[in-house]
């Protein structure tokens, strides 16, 4: 049985760090390696992920207008658990 490993980020800054280890848990045999993105810098983000060639299985599409960093704490422990 592989064990699951779900790498979540959000920001194009975050996608840079995160895609190459990405690419690397996937290259292993022994993982199931998942991506959720939280769909902030929804633009940016695309273009790293198309770089890096990474496709998401999740987004929690959590932006809305006049929020808070509270409010974007909530919405993705609230959407993560769906997931």
């Amino acid at each position: 049985m592989n064990k699951k490993i779900m790498v979540v980020f959000g920001t194009r800054p975050e996608a840079i760090k995160m895609c190459p280890l990405v690419k690397e848990l996937k290259s292993r045999k022994n993982l199931e390696t998942l991506v959720c993105v939280t769909g902030q810098h929804r633009e940016m983000l695309s273009q790293v992920l198309e770089t890096f060639d990474v496709d998401p299985d999740y987004d929690l599409s959590i932006m809305r207008e006049r929020q808070t960093l509270f409010d974007i704490t909530i919405d993705i422990l609230v959407r993560i658990r769906e997931v």
